[in-house]
């Protein structure tokens, strides 16, 4: 259960961040129509596949995706334009993945 959450957050901010890259390619560094097209429609799945996560609650999947988000935005920006996060950047964002494990994943009562 908690491999399979992990690797929907996985595909989620895949489809976010990377729709968010292909807009932002589309319009600030004049790629064109077509980019934007492709990120409107890898945001419009993101907004599905955050709705197969094994738990119910919008609120908590949500809370905890906001972490997955801050250190997949991160990551993003290395692989794909040659940004190095500085210390600071790395420390929030394993602050921010420590806040999904307790969110999603602490046992509850």
């Amino acid at each position: 259960m908690i491999v399979r959450s992990i690797a929907l957050f996985a595909l989620a901010a895949l489809l976010e961040i990377g729709g968010a890259w292909l807009i932002w390619q589309g319009v600030r560094e004049h790629r064109g129509h077509l980019w934007i097209g492709a990120g409107v429609v890898a945001l419009g799945l993101y907004g599905f596949v955050a709705t197969l996560q094994p738990d119910a609650n919008f609120g908590r999947i949500l809370a905890a995706y906001g972490g997955v988000f801050v250190a997949g935005s991160l990551a993003w920006g290395m692989v794909a334009d040659g940004y190095r996060p500085d210390r600071y950047d790395v420390v929030g964002a394993l602050i921010c993945l420590a806040g999904v494990g307790v969110i999603m994943y602490a046992p509850r009562g």
